[in-house]
């Protein structure tokens, strides 16, 4: 069972690991790979920009990550980002974010739905070229990162998911944790498929 550290640990991440095959790491030397979840938005000095629209920053969180990003791949280990960790990753390549955008964030506390088209990859082969996914942030990639490919986007031209082009890095703006399992929602992308597939990634890195 492959085992993957989470970088905050969240029942609901830990949930679909199991479901998937997976295992929660206990530390960072123990992983086979790392998860960048959701979370508040970067400082936006990070990728040059003073602060216009960021809100809920943790700057400690944002250094630690950072840095995990860092060891993981320094280590040739996958890392796999979610919503923020898109983000985090983006913004780790010299990439940089739209600080505030409308129609992705959560609508009376609900996640919203809404179409992506996959441009290429891994996204096409599980999905087909348009599916449906989740959606509660209000960031977004502005200045792709070094590196980086495009691999989905929204109707609205949001980047929904990235790769590297030479590094074990995969990123998508949704939340397949909350579409997985007994919180799949009819109509929408099954995130287990997308665990499941990350997961043999991860086979083929080892």
């Amino acid at each position: 069972m492959k085992s993957i550290y989470l970088s905050e640990p969240l029942s609901n991440y830990e949930r679909a690991l199991l479901l998937t095959g997976a295992r929660p790491a206990g530390a960072p030397g123990e992983a086979d790979a790392l998860v960048l979840p959701g979370g508040g938005d970067l400082h936006p000095r990070l990728y040059g920009q003073r602060l216009c629209g960021a809100e809920d920053i943790d700057e400690a969180r944002d250094a630690r990550e950072l840095a995990l990003a860092e060891a993981f791949l320094r280590r040739g280990l996958p890392v796999f980002g979610i919503c923020r960790g898109l983000q985090l990753l983006n913004v780790f390549f010299g990439g940089t974010l739209h600080q505030h955008i409308e129609g992705h964030s959560r609508r009376e506390g609900c996640d919203r739905l809404h179409p992506v088209c996959a441009e290429m990859g891994l996204l096409r082969a599980l999905y087909g070229p348009r599916f449906t996914v989740n959606s509660a942030h209000h960031q977004a990639v502005d200045r792709l990162g070094a590196g980086l490919r495009v691999l989905a986007r929204a109707d609205d031209g949001t980047v929904e998911a990235l790769a590297h082009g030479s590094l074990p890095v995969f990123a998508v703006q949704w939340h397949p944790e909350r579409l997985c399992g007994a919180f799949f929602r009819p109509g929408a992308a099954d995130g287990a498929l997308l665990f499941g597939a990350l997961l043999r990634r991860c086979e083929k890195v080892k």
